[in-house]
């Protein structure tokens, strides 16, 4: 709808605000109850010849077109447009909170591509605004991008890296793979494992029933709150990939320090059952490299199940939401479905990790109760 400025129309409008019934609470409807006759106006057509325009009397009002005001919700529930895009020329986008300029918008909604397309073309206003920009939103994205990848790389060194030389564990990676064996550092001995790889019945009696339940709400909780603390620092503006890899990075950081932190606990707990339990003397030996340093040992706490099932969900976590752009899938509710369904498959991997992988973790700590070693533990082992 196109008005000119009136003061003697605002005041009318003005004495009829709280008289009009408005069907939605706000001025959308009460500008239709005011233009009561909007939806029987004619037609505005920008194509119409002088002649055309002269032979007929002049509407005291028009409607603008879908040219003018092309609805992305009614794209989205049929996943075209209703007029030829190339003739498009406004695009209202009236999903809500989905504005095209938050970055996670992109994933459900197709036609915010349009609008990112020209944003990257918008000439400079202000010292590092070309192209939709903001100087302070590019330092942010570099520090929120590097501080993990520190984090990650410290955790690395700690864990493996003052255990063995970098070439000591290119060769034991050599080796295992030549071999066909399982990759990994275990720090569970072989002569606690019996001989079908499995820990003694006896010390797995001693697990607690409640670890495993109690493991798996600890993870998804901490995957919630992972992925809420991301959403939030990452800044809304930023473009569409940056924004999901900045925050698909941060959620894996605080869900590896969060589940980390309690896999710790875990193990420490499993420790102090072992050490209570007099009747059992169990005689630890390390498959890891022995420092020669007096009678301590330094070994690395991350075994090939930590670091699969780790991967596994990363990879999954990766997956879920790049499963629509992967089969070039634009319709709304089949994104949201292919998405669920990724979702749902997390899920379920996360429940068996979770609790597979605290149980061998106490196990880990009963075992090792009487070991006297050094350990460089990785958070999340």
């Amino acid at each position: 709808m196109v008005v000119e400025p009136s003061a003697e129309l605002f005041n009318d409008m003005m004495t009829k605000v709280t008289t009009l019934h408005s069907y939605t609470g706000g001025d959308q409807g009460f500008l239709n109850s005011y233009y009561s006759n909007f939806a029987n106006a004619h037609l505005f057509d920008p194509d119409a010849s002088p002649e055309d325009l002269k032979s007929r009397p002049a509407p005291q009002m028009e409607r603008l077109s879908t040219l003018y005001n092309a609805d992305v919700g009614l794209y989205m529930l049929a996943n075209k447009w209703m007029v030829d895009e190339e003739e498009l020329r406004v695009i209202h986008y009236t999903l809500g909170p989905l504005k095209p300029w938050d970055w996670w918008t992109s994933w459900l909604v197709k036609p915010v591509d349009v609008w990112q397309d020209v944003r990257v073309k918008l000439e400079e206003t202000l010292p590092g605004t070309g192209g939709g920009k903001s100087p302070n939103d590019k330092l942010l994205v570099i520090f929120l991008f590097l501080l993990p990848v520190l984090f990650f790389a410290f955790c690395y060194y700690r864990s493996f890296l003052q255990t063995r030389s970098l070439l000591d564990h290119i060769r034991h990676l050599y080796y295992k793979l030549r071999s066909g064996g399982v990759l990994g550092y275990s720090s569970v001995t072989s002569s606690n494992i019996n001989s079908d790889g499995q820990f003694p019945n006896l010390a797995y009696s001693k697990v607690p029933i409640f670890l495993g339940a109690m493991s798996v709400v600890v993870c998804f909780m901490g995957a919630m709150l992972s992925l809420v603390v991301s959403v939030s620092i990452v800044p809304r503006q930023v473009m569409p990939w940056t924004g999901f890899l900045l925050v698909y990075e941060w959620t894996l950081t605080i869900f590896f320090l969060l589940v980390g932190s309690y896999l710790h606990i875990v193990y420490r707990w499993g420790k102090l059952i072992g050490n209570q339990s007099a009747s059992l003397s169990l005689h630890s030996e390390s498959v890891a490299y022995d420092s020669g340093k007096g009678h301590f040992r330094m070994m690395s706490s991350c075994d090939s199940a930590t670091w699969y099932y780790g991967l596994g969900a990363a990879f999954l976590a990766l997956a879920t939401p790049l499963l629509p752009s992967v089969f070039g899938v634009t319709a709304l509710f089949l994104r949201l479905g292919l998405m669920v369904m990724g979702g749902l498959t997390l899920a379920s991997f996360m429940t068996y990790a979770a609790e597979h992988i605290s149980v061998r973790t106490f196990m880990r700590g009963y075992e090792e109760r009487d070991a006297q070693t050094t350990r460089n533990i990785c958070s999340f082992c």
